[in-house]
């Protein structure tokens, strides 16, 4: 039986349009009720005082779908209420990555709070990837690295992550995929070489406490290897 310490928790959310199909409520509602499963994830994971929570909520492969604008007016009319409670009363630390070319300023405005406000809290790490693409990211690091390439030092590990969007924080040790598909979607593949993956059929807005705490639960008791045995 495994021991296996856990600091980093990754999420793909995914089913919100399902789940308002599935129920018969609008887009407006999924998203909505996705968006406050959002908090409550984050909370237990305060709770349970893992040190890092990396959610990805929206791919750059689906930036032009029509929904989008529903999803901006939902950041813009319920972010406020969740950094207050996340950010000002919890002590959480922010940080979003993605591309903001072509996000609406408000949008970009809101993000640059989160990310800014009391930027030194540190009860936990909350990585939101919005408008994220892995691909994308790659040709960002080799930006950096064409810029750097007379002082990186490739052996050392620290400075080659350093380039990436989730810096040196440690790699995540789960990543969770809601909705059903058993697939990476280009999301911080550099970052999940080791990270045990766990796939679910429950759509974002019903995934529940009681199924993390069972995914965790499972996670501390697989025995875990590194490389091929």
């Amino acid at each position: 039986m495994g021991n296996n310490q856990l600091s980093h928790v990754a999420f793909i959310l995914d089913g919100n349009k399902r789940w308002a199909e599935k129920n018969n409520y609008s887009k407006v509602e999924g998203y909505k009720k996705g968006f406050e499963n959002i908090k409550k994830i984050v909370d237990h994971t305060l709770s349970l005082k893992i040190s890092n929570l990396t959610l990805f909520t929206l791919s750059s492969e689906n930036f032009n779908r029509p929904s989008l604008n529903i999803i901006y007016d939902i950041i813009y009319n319920n972010f406020s209420k969740l950094f207050d409670d996340l950010v000002t009363k919890k002590n959480i630390k922010i940080k979003i990555f993605g591309s903001r070319k072509n996000l609406p300023k408000k949008i970009i405005d809101i993000f640059y709070e989160a990310e800014n406000f009391h930027s030194t809290n540190n009860s936990l790490n909350l990585n939101i990837a919005f408008n994220y693409g892995f691909k994308d990211e790659i040709t960002q690091v080799l930006k950096e690295f064409k810029k750097k390439i007379n002082t990186l030092n490739l052996e050392n590990e620290l400075e080659i992550k350093e380039l990436f969007s989730l810096g040196l924080i440690d790699d995540p040790d789960i990543l969770i995929r809601t909705g059903g598909y058993k697939r990476l979607s280009n999301f911080i593949m550099y970052n999940l070489t080791y990270t045990e993956l766990f796939f679910t059929n429950t759509l974002w807005p019903e995934f529940s406490i009681n199924e993390y705490d069972n995914i965790i639960k499972d996670y501390t008791n697989i025995s875990r290897k590194y490389g091929l045995q």
